[in-house]
C-alpha cells in the first residue's frame, strides 16, 4: 500500500512539474488532465481465453500533443478447462488478471475528434482464485501482488477519442505483450467515457 501511494505521489508530482513548465507557452491547451474509466476485452492468447474487465486512467499534458498516461485494469474471473497433451480434461481453473501501464500518448490535433498512438510499459499478474468479485477481494489481489508472479508487459496501441466540451468517449485497440519464457501477444480493446479539465 505504501508503494502504491508513493507511485501515485511521484506521478502527481511529475504531472504538476510538466504543467508549470509549459504554462508560459501561448499555444498550450487549457485541458491539462484527462480522467477516464473503461470496459475491456482481453484475449489471453496462451490459454485461448477471452477476459472482460474494467479500469481507469489518468493522463496529463507534457506538450500540446503529448500526454503521459497511467492506467490500471482488472479482468473478472473466468473459468476455463485445462487439458493434458492427449486431450483429456485435467482441471477446471478460474483466472483473473490485474495490470498497470504507464507511458506516452501522442495525439494528432486539438480538435473535438483526436486520433492517438500510445506505447506503455508495465506489469501484469494472472491470479487463480475462486473468491467472489468484491471490492475487498480486489484490494486483496492488489495487496498480494508481491507474493504472486508479476510479469513485465508492453502495450503499443492506438485509437480515437471524441469530445463534446469536456466530456468524451475513447476507444483503444492494441497488442498487450507480456514476457514469460517468451513473448505472448494478446489483443486488448477498451471503450469508455473520459472527462478533461
Amino acid at each position: 500500500m505504501k508503494r502504491a501511494c508513493l507511485v501515485a505521489l511521484v506521478i502527481a508530482s511529475l504531472l504538476s512539474i510538466s504543467r508549470k513548465a509549459f504554462a508560459q507557452t501561448p499555444s498550450y491547451r487549457a485541458d491539462h488532465l484527462e480522467l477516464g474509466i473503461w470496459g475491456e476485452f482481453y484475449h489471453f492468447d496462451q490459454a485461448d481465453l477471452n477476459l472482460a474487465g474494467v479500469g481507469a486512467r489518468l493522463s496529463g499534458n507534457v506538450t500540446p500533443l503529448v500526454q503521459l498516461e497511467a492506467e490500471m485494469g482488472y479482468d473478472f474471473s473466468r473459468v476455463f478447462i485445462e487439458k493434458s497433451s492427449n486431450g483429456a480434461i485435467t482441471a477446471l481453473t478460474s483466472t483473473r488478471r490485474i495490470d498497470g501501464l504507464f507511458g506516452p500518448k501522442l495525439e494528432t490535433n486539438h480538435g473535438p475528434v483526436r486520433f492517438f498512438l500510445t506505447a506503455k510499459g508495465g506489469a501484469t499478474s494472472f491470479g487463480f482464485s475462486s473468491l467472489p468479485v468484491t471490492f475487498g477481494n480486489f484490494f486483496s489481489s492488489v495487496g498480494n501482488l508481491r507474493t504472486q508472479d508479476v510479469i513485465a508487459e508492453f502495450y503499443p496501441g492506438g485509437g480515437i477519442e471524441g469530445f463534446i466540451g469536456p466530456i468524451g468517449l475513447r476507444v483503444d485497440v492494441g497488442d498487450e505483450m507480456y514476457f514469460a519464457s517468451g513473448t505472448y501477444h494478446n489483443l486488448r480493446m477498451t471503450f469508455g467515457p473520459t472527462i478533461r479539465f
